[in-house]
């Protein structure tokens, strides 16, 4: 990925676990092209389990990755750049928090404080939060293929999966002027999926046990 990149871009490595290694991409990345105008907070860890069974280890790993990580390298971005010139931040969601999605207990609620805090200072937060996408490591870890052999999609109101290049559109909106008046919002991009697939809790744990039993 990096030899791809190297020509557009300046390929960083980042763990956003690690405040210092975010402090050196930032420091790298300002001295290279002297502003950063946007942040797109994507890294993420997530599976399907049922809270009865994640280790308390697990849980944390995914709040680390998602929820501290997400904190961790929007507070570098304004202790360095934002605070002073303003910018944007767009969160990578998801829809689970709406209706308490069986499975998937970590979510995290970060965009609309921030959002209050550093609007003062012209950065705009917002979140994106994505359907089923097509081509994706969470398509293929979360279920994606099952979702298609049992024609779960039908049940969209758009009745397919979406692409990543309908993410990327609707990322590149929030990061725009397009949306220069949005701040502390959360885009919804998923179909319609989140108003009409059923939060039905004994079909993903069986889904959760086929898998398990397969990793054993």
């Amino acid at each position: 990925a990096s030899k791809k990149l190297v020509a557009a871009a300046l390929p960083l490595s980042v763990d956003v676990r690690q405040p210092q290694t975010i402090v050196a991409a930032v420091d790298e990345a300002l001295k290279e092209f002297k502003r950063i105008d946007i942040l797109v907070n994507g890294a993420a860890g997530n599976f399907l389990c049922p809270a009865s069974a994640l280790s308390f280890n697990a849980f944390k790993t995914v709040i680390d990755i998602d929820t501290i990580g997400t904190f961790n390298t929007s507070k570098v971005l304004f202790e360095k750049y934002f605070r002073d010139h303003g910018g944007v931040i767009v969160n990578i969601t998801a829809t689970l928090s709406y209706r308490g999605q069986a499975l998937q207990v970590h979510a995290d609620a970060m965009t609309r404080h921030l959002a209050v805090e550093w609007g003062p200072n012209n950065i705009r937060v917002n979140s994106l939060a994505p359907g089923p996408i097509t081509g994706t490591e969470g398509y293929r870890r979360l279920g994606g293929k099952f979702a298609e052999e049992a024609s779960l999609f039908d049940t969209i109101p758009l009745q397919r999966a979406g692409n990543k290049t309908e993410i990327a559109h609707s990322t590149l909106y929030l990061a725009s002027p397009l949306s220069s008046y949005v701040t502390g919002t959360t885009l919804v991009v998923d179909g319609g999926s989140w108003l009409t697939s059923a939060n039905n809790f004994p079909a993903l744990l069986d889904f959760w046990a086929a898998g398990a039993n397969q990793n054993q």
